[in-house]
């Protein structure tokens, strides 16, 4: 299987700076903050832009949006800002699933999801498990407004 592109997760609005652009897609953040808590100089709400990549070196922010389970951070290596990106984000392996007790499925692995715009390469996603979110496949939060429960674990 191929692995996604830096094509493939370069979704969202792009943060540069030296050595690493942040890219953030909005409609998949499901304010987890590892990022925030992680970095704080870096991902800042209170900020604009929220996400200033310059305030930490470039493999510290990549580690720190490696943690972002939905998806909705990757990053982009690179040696200077005018240069072509390096290679994209290395898929977890083996593939793991872990669902989240009342909340989404958490997926990480060289992965490749069916959504209404086509087929998506990812490495790490949140994927809707309540059938209520308004941007499937993917979590979008809905499931604490309708109050959602999952199943009781059996064992």
């Amino acid at each position: 299987m191929t692995r996604p592109t830096q094509e493939d997760l370069a979704q969202g609005r792009a943060y540069a700076a030296p050595g690493v652009t942040v890219y953030y897609d909005a409609r998949r953040c499901l304010h987890v903050a590892n990022c925030v808590k992680g970095l704080p100089d870096v991902f800042d709400t209170a900020r604009r832009p929220w996400i200033q990549p310059a305030n930490a070196g470039a493999q510290a922010v990549a580690a720190i949006v490696r943690t972002c389970p939905t998806g909705a951070l990757h990053y982009a290596l690179h040696d200077q800002p005018d240069q072509h990106e390096q290679e994209a984000e290395m898929p977890q392996e083996p593939t793991t699933v872990t669902p989240t007790p009342d909340g989404p499925l958490m997926i990480r692995g060289n992965l490749v999801i069916e959504t209404p715009q086509g087929e998506q390469r990812e490495v790490r996603a949140a994927l809707c498990r309540c059938g209520h979110s308004s941007n499937k496949p993917y979590c979008d939060g809905t499931h604490a407004k309708v109050d959602w429960k999952s199943a009781p674990d059996p064992s």
